[in-house]
């Protein structure tokens, strides 16, 4: 190995090191993966207890007791999140005969124009019930797999809103026990890491919640304009939605497209698209660099990058959850690379004395 040349030897080391970092990483994901009905719950509450920290805080501070402003705290994202849920399926059921109505006149339009024999909507019908027959036990499994998973989808939902209440009740106990982990001399290290990465995810979950009331609201009041049925619920699933960077946005906005068309027709349903179009457009060149600029520094390039690893590792889980945990990562990385940075060089000597000048103290903490 003295036989290499210094550059060699260096190039070998860091390419153990990534290769060292790239194999415990693959582990972790792996166990998370084995886990998951543990890990995502967790996650999950931990998104929960940055955006809801705030609302607990100020509870406590007007002197509510802190397992009673916890328990609050919850019901109130009960309260939201399941009125949401309910403006949002009351508004697909009112206008679902008219969306499948819409869909069944332009299906047939399509098929009077461009059919060719033995496509037309009854052959389609009769091929559709000949291949239920056939497949009817995969279907019947598939529907019995589905229930499964909403049933573990439920289980982990109430599993991370009870984390959320122990989370933010003991939140004041989370320093000691970041300390407790850690040997003696690495305690202001790890509290500062902890520290550091909890608000940047703090703040990524704050940006978003204020990006995605902004574009709520706006796309509420384009579909009141346009006179859209159900704009109050599809707005509910916008704001929802804008949890879930592009896909949400975009899943929200075909709805409401969607519902426009089958109520409103073409026209309206242009406009309807317009309205979407102009505020994503809103969102990606203003909102997102002015908001999100002050709270989480990412490149809108890494993001795109986190988002995509994350949607092969977990699919739409992956998508919620990655850009917080880079941000985190990042945090972490910006609080280590401050403690760790290289020291600034010595100056150069004063001609006139011969001797360097003294190095100037720090600013005091204000």
């Amino acid at each position: 190995m003295q036989l290499l040349p210094v550059p060699v030897r260096r190039f070998a080391a860091w390419c153990a090191v990534v290769l060292l970092a790239a194999g415990v990483g693959y582990v972790a994901i792996r166990l998370c993966e084995e886990l998951r009905t543990a890990v995502t719950p967790a996650l999950l509450a931990l998104l929960g207890t940055a955006l809801l920290r705030p609302l607990h805080r100020r509870l406590v501070a007007a002197h509510v007791q802190r397992s009673l402003a916890a328990g609050l705290t919850c019901v109130a994202v009960v309260a939201v999140v399941g009125g949401a849920g309910y403006i949002v399926v009351a508004a697909l059921i009112d206008s679902g005969d008219q969306i499948v109505a819409s869909l069944r006149t332009a299906a047939q339009d399509l098929a009077d124009h461009f059919g060719a024999a033995g496509t037309s909507l009854d052959d389609l019908a009769g091929n559709a019930r000949e291949l239920l027959g056939k497949f009817g036990g995969t279907a019947a499994s598939g529907v019995i797999s589905g229930v499964s998973v909403v049933g573990e989808t439920i289980a982990m939902a109430v599993l991370a809103l009870l984390l959320v209440f122990f989370f933010l009740r003991d939140s004041d106990r989370a320093v000691t026990t970041v300390r407790a982990m850690v040997p003696h001399r690495g305690a202001d290290t790890a509290e500062a890491i902890a520290r550091r990465a909890f608000g940047a995810v703090e703040g990524f979950m704050r940006g978003t919640t204020l990006i995605a009331l902004i574009d709520a609201v706006c796309i509420t009041v384009g579909l009141l304009v346009l006179d859209v049925p159900g704009a109050v619920g599809l707005g509910a699933l916008v704001f929802v939605g804008a949890y879930i960077p592009y896909l949400g946005a975009f899943i929200s906005g075909a709805v409401a497209v969607l519902v426009a068309l089958a109520d409103r027709g073409f026209g309206i349903a242009l406009w309807a698209l317009g309205v979407v179009v102009a505020v994503q457009l809103l969102e990606g060149h203003v909102l997102q660099p002015m908001v999100q600029s002050r709270t989480v520094q990412m490149h809108p390039a890494l993001v795109l990058l986190a988002l995509t690893a994350g949607a092969s590792v977990a699919g739409i889980l992956g998508l919620l959850l990655a850009v917080p945990l880079t941000a985190a990562a990042f945090g972490i990385f910006h609080e280590l690379q401050g403690r760790y940075a290289a020291p600034a060089a010595p100056s150069a000597p004063d001609p006139s004395t011969g001797k360097s000048p003294p190095p100037s103290s720090p600013p005091a903490d204000s």
